[in-house]
């Protein structure tokens, strides 16, 4: 399990060729890794953000691994940032979002489940959640102007389950741009 394994089997999936906002999906990945880790992530935490939409998202619904394939992944980057990347994925943020905070719950759009987070994961998920829309709003500023406030009032909520260093980062990402 490396980081530069990941990042080989990323390529191999077509994440260079996939556009994204700031360029291409692998390099918002490789931003979304690095920036967990200048904010103190640990190791399985960066794997899950620099594979984070391995299997689509709710925001970006374009899978680079079908899901009945997540041992190829999870061979890759080892089963805790795996468990990630899929909640990450098979997260309905419509339903899952407004509550999060107080219930750590996901909703599963794959499945239709209602998935507990433990204790070590909820914190790691709604960091992994934050520092990707922070990308996205950086690279794509109309998205702040048009939903800025919907951001300050969910990471506001989202508070008291995220690490320190990235709710610092999201009041400055916020009210910097």
């Amino acid at each position: 399990m490396s980081f530069d394994s990941a990042k080989a089997f990323l390529r191999e999936h077509g994440a260079e060729a996939i556009e994204h906002p700031g360029g291409t999906l692998y390099a918002h990945l490789c931003r979304v890794a690095d920036r967990l880790a200048e904010l103190g992530a640990g190791p399985d935490v960066q794997l899950a953000g620099l594979t984070h939409a391995t299997y689509g998202t709710d925001g970006f619904p374009r899978p680079l691994l079908a899901l009945t394939a997540r041992d190829r992944l999870r061979a890759v980057i080892g089963e805790p940032a795996e468990t990630l990347v899929y909640l990450y994925g098979a997260c309905d943020r419509d339903r899952t979002w407004p509550m999060l905070a107080e219930t750590a719950t996901v909703h599963d759009r794959f499945t239709g489940e209602a998935v507990r987070l433990d204790g070590g994961q909820l914190m790691p998920f709604v960091d992994l959640s934050i520092v990707n829309e922070l990308d996205v709003i950086e690279h794509h500023p109309r998205l702040l102007a048009e939903h800025g406030p919907y951001f300050h009032d969910l990471f506001d909520r989202w508070a008291l389950v995220t690490s320190p260093d990235v709710a610092d980062e999201a009041q400055r990402v916020l009210t910097g741009i």
